[in-house]
């Protein structure tokens, strides 16, 4: 079994190549996946997307915090049946307060400083995942868990 510490560098390497994560939601049962960009905190323990209120992403969210997010490194050639790597995050989603936004979207602009101008709009929701364990999958079959200590 990987030790922790491997399974991070995985995790930040991943991280570092892929900007969109896929963000799986549920509303009265009925999943729903959503791309969303992405940014993570460098203990891992938290992630990081933007959202308009008006989405039916967040509307979910708002109803149930779970959401499990999932970030690959394929690209779409038999090759990644062997070597693509896929994450996912399952965790609890909230809206971050205006003044711990400001100390978050300094990191999530640094990734993304294209939208910039989205993520100031008082429409946009500033979104954290306070993730609990991540699933990583390498080499087809090798999948390997990693648990998020609070």
């Amino acid at each position: 079994m990987e030790d922790s510490e491997k399974i991070k560098a995985h995790l930040r390497q991943l991280f570092d190549i892929q900007k969109l994560a896929v963000l799986a939601t549920h509303q009265t049962g009925q999943p729903y996946a959503s791309l969303v960009a992405f940014a993570a905190s460098q203990d891992l323990k938290h992630l990081f997307f933007a959202t308009p209120r008006t989405t039916r992403k967040f509307a979910n969210v708002t109803a149930d915090a779970r959401v499990a997010l999932l970030v690959d490194s394929r690209s779409n050639r038999e090759v990644d049946f062997h070597e693509a790597m896929a994450a996912t995050a399952t965790g609890e989603v909230r809206e971050l307060t205006t003044v711990e936004r400001r100390a978050h979207t300094a990191l999530y602009l640094k990734r993304h400083p294209h939208l910039e101008e989205f993520v100031a709009s008082p429409s946009c929701a500033f979104m954290q995942v306070a993730v609990h364990c991540y699933y990583l999958v390498r080499q087809f079959q090798k999948v390997v868990e990693l648990h998020i200590q609070p």
